[in-house]
């Protein structure tokens, strides 16, 4: 399901997010119309990727369903790699599976850089061959310390060791890469159901950023 765009108004001292813009401001009643460029609409970016559609990167979705129809903040999500073709490997109870469907709204993070030419042309075989390791096989899974996120970040550190960099732990690879990306989701899912129960929500302007 495509969600509607998320709409970002400032005025007097409030942010308003809406989905349509009201022609007046529900804070101060100015004409919002007449308001001029510092009031002007800004659309948001959606922090939501079409997974397949992204290549050589690690995601991330909920288990069931998706994050802007009823995740609630807490569900368990599962994580995979992409091959150059925008096909997930993922790791669970059954085994790795190579899925072409059904990662359609994930959060995206790149792994290969553009100027990484021979990574970027061994990837697939690297991930292929990962995948067919004894490591992980169906048996071999434990939902806590052998899953999804175990599988995917041994393929990252697979990786950049073959380049001669540092292994990450899983705390240092949350902090860097998961947190920023996770944090940012998480405010605009908390805009999305804000706005699915009313037509505009209402955050007042920090004080010195009244000024700015």
């Amino acid at each position: 399901r495509r969600a509607m765009a998320l709409l970002r108004v400032r005025h007097c001292r409030i942010l308003l997010y809406c989905r349509r813009a009201p022609p007046r401001c529900p804070a101060c009643g100015g004409d919002l119309r007449r308001a001029g460029l510092a009031s002007a609409p800004v659309r948001l970016r959606s922090p939501f990727r079409h997974g397949h559609g992204q290549p050589r990167a690690f995601l991330i979705r909920p288990s069931h369903g998706t994050f802007l129809d009823g995740y609630d903040g807490h569900s368990d999500l599962h994580v995979g790699i992409t091959n150059s073709q925008g096909v997930v490997y993922n790791y669970d109870q059954e085994g790795v599976h190579r899925a072409a469907g059904g990662w359609e709204q994930c959060i995206s993070i790149p792994l290969v850089q553009p100027d990484m030419w021979e990574l970027l042309q061994h990837w697939d075989n690297l991930l292929e061959e990962f995948s067919l390791e004894e490591a992980w096989l169906p048996h071999r899974y434990e939902e806590q310390q052998h899953n999804c996120f175990t599988f995917a970040l041994a393929f990252v550190n697979r990786v950049r060791q073959a380049r001669g960099r540092e292994p990450l732990s899983k705390a240092q690879f949350t902090e860097s890469f998961l947190l920023p990306r996770t944090r940012e989701a998480s405010r605009y899912l908390t805009l999305h159901q804000q706005l699915a129960h009313r037509d505009v929500y209402i955050v007042p302007l920090a004080e010195q950023e009244q000024d700015s």
